[in-house]
């Protein structure tokens, strides 16, 4: 297979998952990468043996690839450099800092003519790739993703923290046009908003309503799926999923199975439960191995620009219809 030489820009708490990933890609060349911070650019460079790079320039021009992990107020700034050299981009969500940033970066992708992937992880998420081919037109989601307080991301609301994780699923499984949004939120320790709900209506009938949360006692990150037939539950922090079906019974059941008599004459339905066998992965590293295939196979990415701008447009959609009126700041 076809070596890409690639580079990291940003060596921060992710930037080094990032860098420990790559090295572990055999089908990847890491050739470097930059921070501003001097003094932890020279403990990575020390730590992981590899070479530091002076400018962002600098490394882009060394690279058929770069990955940017940057603090997103900086994403748009690297982006715009790599795609004007005509460099595959990996770029961690958000997107950008704002939605007309977006719209920018994928006009300078369609004139380079290269690949770009945003890296919403939790699609890679092992629970919810088992629960994937069970998807049939879900009509209610609801989601719940609650963390513990960490004063790292508190510059942000926490829909773009935290919220847009949920945003992106929403997005990949509805097919359909958004035709109402609702949303409430508070700030409780931040100048931001903490916590906050959103409900999403969309054209096919179906309602999202989701639930985010940066100051919570413990930590959860889950979603339910409801369509006809079926329930499906993804536990995206411990990687669990679970499938309830119904199907309809034709003649006796068995009696030890469990039923439900719809009345009326409208027959009984049987109800299966199934746990998805749940393989594990390293989520950031498969996500890096998907882009390293779609360069190289000019494919689609499975995150692509167009999907991470469509969710940082909801994501401010929500942010917009926000009620602040009742913030404790």
């Amino acid at each position: 297979m076809k070596k890409l030489k690639i580079g990291v820009l940003g060596a921060g708490h992710l930037g080094k998952i990032h860098i420990k990933c790559i090295k572990e890609i055999e089908n990847f060349e890491f050739i470097g990468f930059y921070d501003p911070d001097i003094e932890v650019a020279n403990t990575i460079e020390k730590e992981y043996n590899i070479r530091k790079y002076d400018s962002i320039n600098d490394l882009i021009d060394a690279v058929d690839a770069v990955d940017i992990v940057t603090p997103t107020i900086s994403h748009f700034e690297c982006a715009s450099i790599a795609l004007r050299k005509s460099k595959h981009v990996f770029i961690e969500k958000p997107l950008t800092t704002t939605v007309s940033e977006a719209k920018t970066l994928i006009e300078l992708t369609k004139e380079a003519n290269v690949k770009v992937q945003v890296g919403h992880v939790e699609r890679f998420n092992p629970a919810f790739m088992a629960a994937l081919p069970y998807f049939n037109n879900p009509l209610f989601i609801e989601t719940h993703r609650l963390a513990q307080f960490n004063p790292r991301g508190t510059d942000v609301p926490v829909i773009l923290d935290l919220m847009i994780h949920d945003i992106d699923i929403i997005l990949s499984v509805v097919k359909s046009n958004i035709k109402k949004i609702n949303a409430s939120a508070v700030s409780v320790v931040s100048d931001t908003p903490d916590i906050a709900n959103a409900r999403i209506e969309f054209d096919n009938g179906c309602v999202a309503n989701l639930t985010a949360s940066r100051i919570s006692l413990k930590n959860m990150r889950k979603s339910r799926f409801f369509q006809r037939d079926a329930y499906i539950a993804v536990d995206f922090l411990k990687k669990e999923s679970e499938i309830i079906r119904m199907k309809n019974v034709e003649g006796e059941p068995d009696p030890l199975s469990l039923t439900i008599d719809l009345g009326s004459g409208k027959g009984v339905k049987q109800i299966f439960f199934e746990k998805p066998e749940i393989v594990p992965v390293n989520a950031i590293k498969m996500e890096l191995e998907a882009f390293y295939d779609a360069i190289v196979n000019n494919s689609t990415p499975p995150v692509t620009i167009i999907d991470g701008h469509n969710s940082l447009e909801l994501a401010y959609k929500i942010i917009e219809k926000l009620d602040l009126k009742n913030n404790v700041l």
